[in-house]
């Protein structure tokens, strides 16, 4: 699967009674399919995932895959404490034709956690999940770094295609991509124009609503209405190695330059497009828009998502015309105050 561009990390809207507002969650992935996000990625560490029950979960996939459009590659968080039960999420996920899943270390026996251990859990995953595995680097949340070492060591697994770091440490970008440089590559389906080929996209597809009929049927005098034929997508073949997402906001523009093939941006899920434009800069090197670009956000992205976290994220969004909704314990919600202040910080970045 082709990993690059700008993924917006989705939020999970709930009611004021805390249960999920499905219908946001559908407002909200329509439109990041019309925006120039390369994909979406449902239910990671901003859709307050450790949250949500495995019945939710499945139902926040199902409801998020079924809204968006075909050509947008989605992700799926599926990490879970043990390999039984992410490998459940995991198959989940491939039922709603997700194209890949994040994975988390495990983090209540952190301290059992050894390098063995992590290694044994992410190739016994990769192992059996019918989808492509993309590791989930998260050190502010779970207790755990995966040390670049082992990074290089996974990275040598056929079904396991990238990471997403969110340290915020350019140099760790920088170390595992040199890291993973010898990895496996692999040849991947793409569109005519190199974008990815998603598993929505590749799908058999209906030639046009309503039924049709064959000119066999019509010729004996009855009319029978059959499936539409299956429209084929034209793709090419691409050949990728491992691939090492950005996580932090702050960092997309060194990350790139080091060697990112991409980001994974909780800040895309309120203001997707003044994340993609850094990208787009970058890619038409224009290193110095580029640069005003990332520092037009560097302020925000820090007090809001990095200092006001989940709560901060859907207060943004609630501003920005997206749905973000109310938290769910024990996270608690911003403070008026808070509120102002993001709105302050938001005023010149409306998208």
């Amino acid at each position: 699967m082709l990993l690059e561009g700008i993924f917006a990390a989705t939020t999970t809207p709930f009611y004021s009674d805390e249960s999920i507002y499905f219908r946001k969650i559908e407002a909200n992935i329509a439109r990041f399919s019309r925006s120039l996000l390369a994909g979406m990625v449902v239910l990671g560490s901003t859709g307050e995932a450790p949250l949500l029950d495995d019945a939710e979960s499945r139902e926040v996939l199902r409801v998020a895959a079924e809204a968006a459009a075909p050509e947008k590659v989605l992700i799926a968080g599926v990490g879970r404490e043990s390999v039984k039960a992410t490998l459940e999420m995991a198959d989940a996920a491939a039922t709603f034709r997700y194209d890949a899943v994040l994975v988390r270390p495990p983090s209540y026996y952190s301290g059992q956690m050894f390098s063995s251990a992590v290694l044994h859990y992410f190739r016994s995953i990769a192992d059996r999940s019918p989808l492509p595995v993309v590791l989930y680097n998260i050190p502010k949340c779970v207790p755990y770094q995966i040390p670049v070492e082992l990074v290089g060591e996974l990275a040598d697994h056929p079904n396991i295609i990238g990471i997403k770091d969110s340290s915020g440490k350019v140099e760790r970008i920088a170390a595992q991509v040199a890291a993973t440089q010898n990895a496996p590559r692999r040849t991947v389906p793409v569109t005519q124009v190199f974008e990815a080929a998603t598993a929505r996209m590749l799908a058999p597809r209906a030639e046009a609503q309503g039924s049709f009929v064959s000119v066999g049927e019509l010729a004996g005098g009855v009319a029978v209405a059959t499936a539409a034929p299956a429209i084929p997508i034209k793709t090419r073949s691409r050949e990728v190695g491992f691939q090492v997402l950005c996580g932090s906001g702050s960092t997309v523009l060194e990350s790139l330059e080091d060697g990112a093939t991409g980001a994974i941006l909780a800040f895309a899920a309120f203001a997707p497009q003044a994340c993609q434009e850094i990208y787009l800069a970058w890619k038409d090197h224009d290193i110095a828009l580029a640069a005003e670009k990332q520092k037009r956000i560097a302020k925000a992205n820090q007090r809001i998502v990095g200092d006001l976290g989940i709560a901060g994220v859907k207060y943004a969004c609630d501003f920005n015309g997206y749905y973000g909704g109310h938290t769910r314990a024990p996270l608690l919600r911003l403070t008026s105050e808070e509120r102002t202040e993001i709105e302050t910080l938001l005023a010149e970045i409306r998208n």
